[in-house]
């Protein structure tokens, strides 16, 4: 049973930066790609970025350059550091993963299986 546990949320200035932990337990499962997404109240749930197996990175148009993904293989946790933080970036964060390889790029959140419960994260102007 794959079990997805974000931490890290919370509230910041505008500027400032936050990192994200996806506590991952994935056994026997394997996960080929690996994301990030976010929804705000009234909007659809939009992808943020993502981390294949191979090591390959995409990352949302608003986000690209602010944001990094990453994964600690030995631990099992998958982050989102996100820097120079905007309130427009408030939103409810899921950790998500699918067992499926994906087209490349930003996908829709339909194709990934398996997804955490979410974090708040507040940015204040």
């Amino acid at each position: 049973q794959v079990q997805l546990v974000e931490s890290g949320g919370g509230s910041v200035q505008a500027g400032g930066s936050l990192r994200l932990s996806c506590a991952m337990s994935t056994v026997p499962v394997r996960l080929y790609v690996m994301g990030w997404f976010r929804r705000t109240p009234g909007k659809e749930r939009e992808g943020v970025a993502r981390l294949d197996s191979d090591g390959v990175t995409a990352y949302a148009d608003s986000v690209k350059g602010r944001f990094s993904i990453s994964k600690d293989n030995a631990k099992n946790i998958l982050y989102l550091q996100m820097n120079s933080l905007k309130p427009e970036d408030s939103a409810m964060y899921y950790c998500a993963g699918a067992h499926n390889p994906l087209l490349p790029g930003i996908v829709d959140d339909l194709w990934y299986h398996h997804w955490g419960q979410g974090i708040q994260v507040s940015v204040s102007a």
